[in-house]
């Protein structure tokens, strides 16, 4: 389970790293990169999914031992968060497509979470 608890600390950790490039990106109105309006936007949607309380949780709870049933919880909470964010950047795509990279690291590393996901070898088949 310690590889568990590694990818519950990554995941926080690129949780956090989107929250500060978003409000660094935020407060810089002089930059070109986005528009500010549609940055706004994203750093209200990240508030109201509580993307900070949720990476604080993720390492609070993994920092010494996995705890499963709520690592899934806190995990299928920001999932929702991020399907409206991906959303959102997917309609207004020409000004806020440098976004979609992070969202692409934050989804790889939530959909590994899927209870489903077990890592189990593959079995060879044999064809007569």
């Amino acid at each position: 389970m310690k590889f568990e608890m590694q990818k519950a600390n990554l995941l926080a950790e690129n949780i956090n790293g989107f929250i500060t490039y978003v409000q660094k990106s935020h407060v810089n109105k002089n930059s070109n990169r986005f528009t500010p309006d549609k940055l706004y936007q994203i750093k209200l949607l990240i508030e109201e999914y509580k993307f900070q309380i949720l990476a604080d949780e993720l390492i609070r709870i993994n920092k010494f031992d996995w705890d499963e049933k709520y690592t899934y919880y806190l995990v299928d909470q920001f999932k929702e968060g991020l399907k409206i964010i991906e959303e959102y950047v997917k309609n207004s795509y020409d000004e806020l497509f440098l976004l979609t990279s992070r969202l692409y690291t934050l989804k790889s590393i939530s959909e590994s979470f899927s209870k489903g996901n077990n890592t189990k070898p593959l079995r060879s088949k044999r064809f007569d």
